[in-house]
């Protein structure tokens, strides 16, 4: 389990700058697979051999997004789920980004 996974997403309630530069990078190489879009968002696809089990991930990941408060968009179609997250609120990343996405990578388990 990544040292993110374990934390807890944090409501964001404006007036913080989003993540830029070093600290950008330095929590991307803690969620492998997951690609830094301008600065600006997260995002992520998985692959699945049908359209259930791309479903049952969607809902798997809904599950955690109402757990921590904090929601991505989520794409499905046939074997296929697409991942994008930001904080809406100040229309970039924030840590807590990178928190769900490490728990989205844990709850994928390959």
């Amino acid at each position: 389990m990544s040292g993110l996974a374990q934390k807890s997403c944090v409501p964001c309630r404006g007036g913080v700058p989003p993540l830029k530069g070093e600290e950008l990078a330095r929590l991307q190489s803690e969620v492998p697979g997951w690609e830094v879009v301008n600065q600006h968002h997260l995002h992520q696809g998985y692959s699945f051999p049908d359209f259930v089990s791309a479903l049952a991930f969607v809902n798997k990941v809904g599950e955690i997004a109402e757990h921590e408060g904090h929601h991505p968009d989520l794409c499905l179609s046939w074997g296929k789920v697409e991942v994008t997250t930001y904080t809406h609120k100040i229309d970039g990343l924030t840590e807590s980004d990178f928190i769900l996405a490490a728990k989205i990578q844990e709850a994928y388990g390959r």
